[in-house]
């Protein structure tokens, strides 16, 4: 005694109601087949990815677990990573470290690159090619600054960018060149 509409209704309406229920979830389920079969990243990779960056821990279907370089643990949803951008600092193999470094304008630029690349040419974790590179980078308000460049495996990174700079400063400081520290000159006018 029950209308077949009204029965084929409420089974239209469970299922409308169970498949927006599971619609995360579904996302997230292909979004894992999509990591694992494409593969950006693997176990072991530095990502960043959904605003988040550090070591992939774990790959699972649904979620991928990586850590921080503060030791959090940061859980991702696999769709929202499938539909989103990567960037794998670990798949090629090298990075490139960026470290900025001014001294004062009265120093000697040419001296002053000639310190840094050495400096960058006597670290064991700095990679010999690509060639570590020291530049000019920019004239700004209180000093030259200058790009210190070297190459380095991934997992040497941060050796790599805080040695540069702690050895740079020693380097700079041993050859009589300043980093200048900002100054503003200020000329009183007396009047009357």
């Amino acid at each position: 005694g029950i209308e077949t509409t009204s029965f084929i209704a409420i089974l239209g309406a469970a299922g409308l109601a169970i498949g927006l229920a599971l619609q995360g979830t579904l996302a997230n389920f292909a979004g894992g087949i999509l990591v694992l079969v494409f593969k950006p990243y693997k176990k072991g990779d530095f990502i960043e990815a959904q605003g988040e960056v550090g070591l992939v821990k774990e790959i699972q279907i649904f979620v991928t677990t990586i850590v921080t370089p503060d030791n959090k643990l940061v859980i991702i949803p696999n769709g929202a990573i499938s539909n989103g951008n990567i960037t794998n600092y670990t798949a090629a193999g090298k990075r490139r470290v960026d470290v900025v470094i001014g001294i004062s304008y009265d120093s000697d630029i040419k001296r002053a690159k000639e310190v840094l690349l050495n400096v960058l040419q006597n670290d064991e974790k700095v990679l010999k090619e690509p060639e570590p590179a020291v530049t000019v980078l920019e004239l700004a308000d209180s000093s030259v600054n200058l790009a210190v460049r070297p190459w380095c495996a991934p997992e040497h990174y941060w050796d790599v960018f805080f040695g540069s700079t702690e050895k740079g400063k020693i380097a700079l400081d041993q050859a009589g060149i300043t980093i200048p520290f900002p100054q503003r000159d200020v000329h009183l006018i007396k009047q009357g």
